[in-house]
């Protein structure tokens, strides 16, 4: 049986991984330990509701308050777990990274790099080191004649945040070259979905939030986009699908992937929010366009997703549209259990 160490856990993507842990790998897995800085389970109760106690008490989840960044708090943890697989989610996000350096450095290359240190004497008990990397290793999407950007294009990040992501993926082939343990690093742009509210791509969530606020207080609550441009969009349950797979699925070697998406105009993604909105009844209260000032999108769109499917055929990529619709509904029933505030 596997036993699966996650960093960031209880973040939004971390919480969507953990769910389709134990729900679609359930048998595999004896026990899912979530190592977080934080203790807080909002995120892991959108996608479990009230069952996830039982899981805890089941002893299927469990749960270790660690920081990343703190070697010795991370080698007692991973000492007594003694994992299988590692998933590391555990970040910054680009904000937080711009407004503090130092730490984000700490965090995101420091912590990534103590974590591939530590787990190196866990061979040949560990079986597979997953790396959530991101779209912000690649540069501007004018470097790129191509008409979808595969993974070995020329990296070139945007930001701090970029630059320690390519690190990080570079820190991991180097963890797999000295152990031989399979090692996937998965590149994703802009998740968006219930409980995706905070960091830079959090906008395209924002906005449906903002519809369902409204609609529940019955005026509307305006949300303008930040940014203009094309943007490659995962809906959140696709991207816990992606980080589990890869985690349990068949794999040998180093790899990194670029997450299942699609890329559109924001204003397209903008007017399918609209129409799905005039469907449920709840239109009127959709105040939303892009910004006067909005900037050009920074991260680059257009990813190429042959290569993971190709590797780990038949994980899902679910429709803008039905994205979207999942969304809404989902915030609409927790508006009513008054876990959704702006």
């Amino acid at each position: 049986m596997s036993k699966v160490f996650i960093t960031g856990g209880t973040g939004c993507i971390g919480a969507v991984t953990v769910y389709q842990l134990v729900t679609q790998y359930g048998d595999e897995i004896e026990q899912v330990l979530i190592a977080s800085r934080s203790s807080s389970a909002d995120q892991l109760e959108i996608w479990f509701g009230d069952s996830l106690q039982q899981f805890v008490n089941d002893g299927k989840i469990a749960f270790a308050r660690v920081d990343i960044s703190d070697p010795k708090s991370l080698q007692h943890t991973l000492e007594t777990f003694e994992p299988t697989h590692v998933i590391h989610l555990g970040a910054l996000q680009s904000p937080d990274c711009a407004s503090n350096p130092e730490k984000g450095l700490d965090v995101n290359l420091a912590g990534t790099m103590n974590l591939l240190n530590m787990i190196e004497d866990l061979e040949p008990r560990l079986k597979r080191v997953v790396f959530a990397s991101s779209g912000a290793v690649y540069g501007k999407r004018a470097m790129y004649p191509e008409a979808i950007v595969s993974e070995n294009a020329q990296l070139s990040p945007p930001n701090l945040y970029g630059v320690w992501k390519v690190a990080g993926e570079h820190l991991a082939t180097l963890f797999h070259e000295k152990t031989g343990i399979p090692t996937v690093s998965l590149r994703l742009n802009t998740t968006f979905g219930p409980g995706r509210d905070q960091g830079m791509t959090s906008a395209p969530t924002k906005v449906m939030k903002s519809l369902v606020v409204g609609a529940n207080e019955g005026k509307s609550v305006q949300f303008q986009m930040p940014y203009r441009g094309r943007e490659n969009y995962h809906y959140v349950e696709d991207v816990g699908a992606h980080f589990a797979g890869v985690c349990m699925l068949p794999f040998e070697g180093c790899q990194a992937f670029n997450i299942k998406g699609k890329t559109i105009e924001v204003t397209e993604f903008l007017e399918t929010v609209r129409v799905i909105a005039e469907e449920m009844g709840i239109a009127e209260f959709l105040d939303t366009g892009v910004a006067a000032d909005a900037t050009p999108n920074l991260f680059i769109c257009d990813l190429d997703d042959a290569a993971v499917e190709k590797q780990f055929p038949g994980l899902p990529r679910t429709s803008i549209d039905q994205g979207i619709r999942k969304t809404i509904e989902r915030f609409r029933a927790m508006v009513t259990q008054g876990r959704v505030k702006i």
